[in-house]
């Protein structure tokens, strides 16, 4: 078994530390982000950290993978094998030099097919029919290295970016211990980046959308951008957060509400309708969307 270090933070790396835990890695230290606040009187911790220490593990929480502090403290561990998983930083050369073996990355897409920091919203928003996990050997390029193993699997009509994603992380987790099982018999892939697409971090702007969408493509960004930024669109003077709905076939002027009833509230897009479901106005609880007429008549 081998001796690792772990760098992970958001909740899709979660079940990949306990996998490898499980199956008797020892795993000497888990490095992930800082605490961060959720508001003015409180710190939220990150998923993996909270994981570790269930796990009674070592936490490491440096501000900069790349200071000479941090750098030391893993080199100084030695170990077989770094593995990398929703770190939510760059991991610096300086770091990917450290195992003896090689570092490993679990990343939420088929690569080359989309890079970078948002793989399962981007797969949903361009809807896509399949995706998968990548076990790759980092080099010091965005999610550039070789390819080890990976696995696929077909986007369900229905599913959200919540679901996919843990999905995605056990299957990930499966793939990354089998992965090490297997390494020295696997031939790593070299990527073919001519057809490497990207998917960048995403921003509170990014769901802010408009009724000119055709209601298939405002139903994809409704399910990939769960639980972040979320999508607001324009209703009544307001903007108002769509929690649920689906994609219909009316028409009409986009933006104008077709039908309001307890299913909930049709509104015409550039292309069909859209069935709002469940909403939230900015600085109320999430309600039924039949309420919103009720509340501006």
């Amino acid at each position: 078994m081998s001796r690792l270090v772990f760098a992970g933070s958001a909740p899709f790396a979660v079940p990949a530390l306990q996998a490898l835990t499980t199956a008797g890695h020892q795993v000497e230290l888990v490095v992930t982000q800082p605490d961060r606040p959720a508001n003015r009187l409180q710190m939220t911790a990150p998923a993996v950290k909270l994981a570790a220490q269930e796990l009674r593990l070592q936490v490491f929480q440096p501000d900069r993978l790349r200071a000479q502090e941090a750098v030391s403290r893993l080199a100084a561990l030695k170990p077989d094998l770094l593995v990398v998983a929703a770190y939510g930083q760059i991991v610096p050369a300086s770091v990917l030099s450290i195992p003896t073996c090689c570092p490993l990355n679990v990343h939420a897409s088929l690569l080359p097919r989309w890079r970078g920091a948002a793989p399962i919203a981007y797969a949903i928003r361009e809807g896509d029919r399949e995706t998968g996990v990548t076990i790759m050997a980092m080099d010091a390029e965005l999610d550039h290295g070789p390819v080890l193993t990976r696995q696929e699997t077909a986007i369900r009509p229905r599913e959200d970016a919540v679901e996919l994603t843990s999905r995605l992380a056990r299957l990930g987790a499966e793939l990354l211990v089998d992965t090490i099982a297997r390494l020295s018999e696997i031939q790593p892939a070299v990527q073919d980046h001519a057809r490497a697409t990207y998917a960048g971090k995403l921003s509170r702007s990014d769901g802010e959308l408009d009724w000119s969408l055709a209601a298939e493509a405002l139903d994809r960004h409704v399910r990939a951008y769960r639980p972040w930024p979320g999508v607001t669109l324009p209703f009544a003077g307001d903007r108002v957060k769509v929690l649920s709905g689906r994609p219909l076939t009316g028409r009409g002027q986009p933006g104008a509400v077709l039908r309001s009833e307890r299913e909930g509230v049709e509104v015409a897009c550039g292309e069909g309708s859209y069935l709002l479901k469940e909403v939230q106005l900015s600085g109320r609880k999430p309600m039924p969307a039949r309420l919103l007429v009720v509340k501006r008549a």
